[in-house]
This record gives structure tokens, C-alpha cells and sequence, in this order.
């Protein structure tokens, strides 16, 4: 389920019929299917040939308010795509994925490693795309307009429950944020029933949990899209906004050397199955007892074989950081350890990421953590460094899962140049 696309149950959230005309959507407009030579209308809401359906021929031409005719959540093809409604600009939206053979739609994001390297590739430039879309050029885009998000969360969180919950409402929609003790989640209801209770009432559900059983579960039975938040074996949000940082600090991606300073952990393994896909280089640096899952290290060392890059495994932190462009490490105590506190800060001594660390590194060494920071993990001397990126990399954390929700969601593709990997 997490590889394709979700079957969709009659009556859920992603089952429609096609509506009769009138207003808000004009005839032969909305879900269906627009043929022909020309399709145009000026009713008010989406206009004609843009919605749900696929619109074909000659032209699409609307002068309706809110979206622009030929951009709407269909598929606009033929001789020309033309608009002059308000709200988003003409042949500026919807249509299909550009330049890259890339299609995301109905997709769960369980682990990277479900994702080809175009496929990663095609969710940075989205994110770069609606970054300076919306952030830099201030424009509106409402490409959630009308959906739901439920997300739950069994675990507290800053960066992912501000960064889902306001890009989704900045695209338009409407997310729920759901804990433990606001739903009956494997206690007085199962996940199973959780999942397909969810389904028909969002378009999709952002989980973050201890066990990662879970999300395999709920993407079996749902019938939308799983976005993972957080799981002990995976964080793939997290590392999609470290590559989008990188990407826009050193202009590219492929050749990098990273370095992981710390434990073995979920952060540590979205990277070990997805890096080699972008070209770059990992040297990891863990306590004795603390490495990476062993089949999370064989994935990582088949890729690094497929793609033709390198792969170290030490007990040296400055083995590790040997001409290392970035220096990368993490909480040393995760949330669900804290009774190996004790133990586990004793083992990582000699692991404190500090500007000593640094001089083994590459001139042009950057920071990342992806926070919350403790000292005892990387001194105040690095962390706000001017090295350190980790405040920019905690904001791309909004732009990567906006990313992701509209290319799960939609059929927008970026308009903007394709950034280089």
C-alpha cells in the first residue's frame, strides 16, 4: 500500500460524483470529464474545464472567480491553457507534473526508501517552489481548499504539529489535531477502525507514534494518504527539510560527505535510505551498542553500492567528521528513554559535537540538528555558529510537508526552474 496509489472506498473522503451545474461549479466543470474543442463559462467559484476532471482539446478558457480557468485540480492539455479569473494566476496551477515523469498523487510517505531519487527530488523542488511562491512573491495558493488533515499525535512535538498545521492552513485547508486523549486510538477503538473512521472524513492522516507498526497498519486500512511524523524507525519530514537546507546553502546535493555524530537512531536511518539516491556521502559515528538497525545499515550499503557512493561505520567521531561538509547529530535521549538517561549519556561522552570536532571537518563544514538541542550533544560555540543552520533548516520543516501534502493531494507542479540536486 505505502508504494501505490489507495483504493478508494465508495463514500470516503476520496470517492466523488459527478455534480449537476449551477453555481459554485459551472456545468460539465466539476468532477467529470470536459472534451472538445473549447469548454468556457464564467460562473462564479471554479470555473469551467478546471476542477476535478480532465479537460482536453483545443482550449480551456473561464473568466470565473477564485481559480483560474485551466487550473484547477484536473489534467489541462491541448493547444492552450488560458485564464483571467482572480485569485490564482493563468496557467499557473494545477496541471500535471512538469519536466520530471513524477506522480505522487495517492501516495502514502511512510519511509524514504519507498521513494526513487526522482521522486525525492521532485518533492524538493516543490518545496522550493511553493517557498518562493508564497513566502518570497507573497502569492496565494489555496491548493488545499476544502480538504481535512487528521493528526495524531502520541507523541509531543514542536516543529511538526506547527509546521503541518499552518502550511496546511496557509494552502487552504483544515487540519485536526488529534491526541491520545482526544480519540479512543487503540484503546476503546482499534487502529484498524481508527483508520477507516479517518478515511471517509479527511483526504489525509499525519501520524506520529511510537510503534512503527502502527503506520503500517493504518496504511493498509486507509483509504488516504499516511503521512509519517515520526516513528522509532523513521522521520523522513525531518530529513526532507535537511536536503532541502543544504540544497539552498551549498546550490546542490550530489557529492556531499555527511556526517552523523551520535545515536543510531530514526533520524539517523531516513537518512541511511535515502542519501546514496541523491548522490551524497555518509560516515557515522555511534557508541558501541547504540548503531544504526542492521537491516536499515544493509538497505543504506545496497544503495550506496547502486548509486556509487560511500558508506563508513566507525566508533570515531572524528573519523567520522574526516573532511565531512556537514556535521549532523541529534538528541542523544529520545522521547520514551528517558530511564536510560543515565547509561545512555555516559556512553556518548567523548560524542559533543564542538568547533574541535569542526577542524577535522571540510572548510566549507555546516551545522544541522534537528532540535530540540541539548549542550551536552553540540556547544553553544557551534550551534550558533554562523556555520549552523539549524533555524533555517526548523522552517523548511514547513516547506518540505507543505511539499508533501500537495503532491499526496493534488496534481499541482511546481512552475518555477527545477533547482539543481
Amino acid at each position: 500500500m505505502a508504494a501505490g496509489r489507495k483504493p478508494r472506498r465508495a463514500g470516503g473522503a476520496g470517492a466523488r460524483a459527478a455534480p449537476p451545474g449551477g453555481k459554485g461549479l459551472a456545468p460539465g466543470s466539476g468532477y467529470g470529464i470536459a472534451t472538445g474543442w473549447a469548454v468556457l463559462g464564467a460562473e462564479k467559484g471554479l470555473a469551467p474545464g478546471c476542477g476535478y476532471g480532465i479537460a482536453t482539446g483545443w482550449a480551456v478558457l473561464g473568466i470565473g472567480k477564485g481559480l483560474a480557468p485551466g487550473c484547477g485540480y484536473g489534467i489541462a492539455t491541448g493547444s492552450a491553457v488560458l485564464g483571467i479569473g482572480k485569485g490564482l494566476a493563468p496557467g499557473c496551477g494545477y496541471g500535471t507534473p512538469a519536466q520530471m515523469n513524477v506522480d505522487l498523487k495517492g501516495r502514502d510517505l511512510l519511509t524514504l526508501q519507498n521513494y526513487t531519487a526522482d521522486e525525492l527530488k521532485y518533492l524538493l523542488w516543490m518545496a522550493s517552489d511553493l517557498k518562493q511562491r508564497i513566502k518570497h512573491k507573497g502569492e496565494y495558493l489555496p491548493l488545499m481548499e476544502g480538504k481535512s488533515l487528521a493528526m495524531i499525535f502520541e507523541k509531543r512535538s514542536t516543529r511538526t504539529r506547527l509546521s503541518a498545521e499552518t502550511g496546511f492552513a496557509l494552502l487552504g485547508g483544515h487540519a485536526s489535531f488529534l491526541t491520545t486523549q482526544d480519540i479512543h486510538l487503540g484503546t476503546n477503538e482499534s487502529l484498524t477502525d481508527t483508520a477507516r473512521v479517518l478515511s471517509s472524513m479527511t483526504n489525509a492522516i499525519l501520524a506520529r507514534v511510537y510503534n512503527h507498526n502502527d503506520l503500517d497498519l493504518m496504511a493498509k486500512e486507509a483509504t488516504v494518504p499516511i503521512i509519517n511524523g515520526l516513528s522509532d524507525l523513521y522521520h523522513p519530514l525531518q530529513i526532507l527539510a535537511d536536503y532541502l537546507t543544504l540544497q539552498e546553502h551549498y546550490g546542490g546535493l550530489q557529492g556531499l560527505t555527511m556526517a552523523w555524530i551520535g545515536d543510531g537512531n530514526n533520524v539517523l536511518h531516513s537518512f541511511m535510505v535515502s542519501a546514496a539516491k541523491l548522490g551524497m556521502h555518509l560516515r557515522i559515528a555511534t557508541p558501541r551498542g547504540f548503531e544504526p538497525d542492521l537491516r536499515i545499515t544493509k538497505i543504506s550499503e545496497q544503495n550506496s553500492k547502486e548509486y556509487g557512493t560511500k558508506l563508513l561505520l566507525t566508533t570515531d567521531p572524528l573519523e567520522a567528521a574526516d573532511s565531512a561538509n556537514v556535521l549532523v547529530t541529534d538528541t542523544w535521549i529520545s522521547m520514551g528513554q528517558e530511564e536510560e538517561k543515565k547509561e545512555r549519556l555516559k556512553a556518548f561522552q567523548g560524542y559533543q559535537i564542538t568547533m574541535q570536532t569542526a577542524k577535522s571537518a571540510a572548510s566549507n563544514w555546516t551545522f544541522l540538528h534537528c532540535l530540540p538541542r541539548k549542550p551536552e550533544e553540540v556547544d553553544d560555540e557551534v550551534f550558533y555558529s554562523p556555520q549552523s543552520l539549524v533555524f533555517q533548516e526548523a522552517e523548511n520543516r514547513k516547506w518540505t510537508i507543505m511539499a508533501v501534502m500537495v503532491s499526496l493531494l493534488t496534481d499541482y507542479s511546481p512552475q518555477l526552474q527545477k533547482p539543481t540536486f
